[in-house]
């Protein structure tokens, strides 16, 4: 077995994978809510309309003024919670930012629900979660507490504003597949959590992430998405499913510590991570724009026609050869998030935003 074939099965069998595999579960129920309570469409559901796709980082929903409320919601697996209530809290705020920066948008407030089995883990948590709000300048405005429950459970929610957004449904055949991954950090704890915000500058954090509002508006990016438990390439999987588009990924091509292996990095969560699809004419300037911070984006794919997402090694873009690449998904045998069918159950028409919860 070569090194892209041991890479795709690593990434089929992950766990992050596997996570994202649940979202279609919910898309299946959800796709078919009765409209009422009356006996008749209880049993003979009918779809749900709505005025917007499912798939993003964020629901938005769009203002009178043209603008954009973002609103997300993260909630955390329950051994991380009890093994690591500080870091689990400060992550409570962090990947909220992350999913609201994805979208082209700057924070506003976030909001929590923690239970635990006593009041030593309660703080804990609560006190990651006050340490990441200071150092991202995010107000904590409320939320449910509990420290009489059986075990330790958290979810953070988070609204934030835009002007402009960017979104997974919006790669294009053509366009450039770009990837921007903080690399001044390490790994916590013997996980694939790399972190780079709990020691960086407070200033390092927020101006790092000011900049995807600055892709947003500048039209730099057409979509984007961040790196979530699901790794890299398991989220370039979501963003191409949700724009309908296969694509051409180059692994090695992502940045990447030195010593990390590539099958553990295909695996990571970043502090600080993002792909993006980009018409070629910007693929320079986002490089100037994140190099800027000393942060490294660069090149590791092209997004392509049909339903099939392919790895191929290093130096081998130009190579239209089947034994030089690897199958990684087809969409059209294999969904993964399942949100074609819900959007199309659901007859959605307009613009293409909205969904938190992947």
């Amino acid at each position: 077995m070569n090194m892209l074939q041991a890479l795709v099965h690593t990434v089929r069998d992950s766990k992050g994978v596997a996570h994202k595999k649940d979202i279609a579960i919910g898309m299946n129920a959800l796709a078919m809510a009765p409209v009422s309570d009356s006996d008749s469409e209880r049993d003979n559901p009918k779809p749900h309309h709505s005025s917007t796709l499912v798939g993003d980082d964020c629901a938005v929903l769009k203002s009178a003024d043209g603008s954009y409320l973002l609103f997300a919601i993260e909630g955390f697996m329950n051994e991380f919670v009890q093994d690591e209530p500080w870091f689990a809290g400060y992550c409570g705020v962090m990947v909220n930012m992350s999913d609201i920066a994805a979208m082209g948008g700057r924070a506003t407030a976030v909001v929590d629900a923690v239970w635990t089995s006593d009041s030593a883990q309660l703080k804990q948590i609560l006190q990651g979660m006050a340490v990441a709000s200071a150092r991202y300048g995010v107000p904590i405005v409320g939320g449910h507490t509990n420290a009489r429950n059986d075990r330790s459970q958290l979810a953070v929610s988070i609204i934030g504003t835009a002007t402009s957004v960017l979104s997974s449904f919006e790669a294009k055949p053509g366009d450039v597949l770009m990837s921007v991954i903080d690399l001044r950090g390490q790994y916590r704890g013997a996980g694939n959590n790399w972190n780079a915000s709990t020691e960086a500058p407070a200033e390092r954090l927020r101006g790092d992430l000011e900049l995807l509002p600055q892709v947003a508006e500048s039209g730099l990016a057409v979509a984007c998405k961040d790196i979530s438990m699901a790794g890299p390439l398991g989220t370039l999987l979501m963003m191409l499913e949700c724009s309908g588009c296969g694509a051409e990924i180059v692994p090695e091509a992502f940045p990447r510590p030195e010593d990390v292996p590539l099958d553990r990095w295909m695996q990571t969560f970043p502090s600080f991570g993002f792909v993006f699809s980009v018409a070629p004419a910007h693929v320079e300037k986002m490089k100037k724009l994140f190099n800027s911070r000393d942060l490294l984006c660069k090149e590791v794919g092209q997004v392509v026609e049909g339903s099939k997402v392919w790895l191929k090694n290093l130096g081998e873009h130009d190579s239209e050869q089947e034994s030089e690449r690897e199958l990684l998904w087809d969409f059209s045998e294999t969904p993964l998030l399942g949100c074609e069918q819900f959007n199309k159950a659901n007859d959605v028409v307009g613009e293409a935003y909205a969904c938190g919860s992947v």
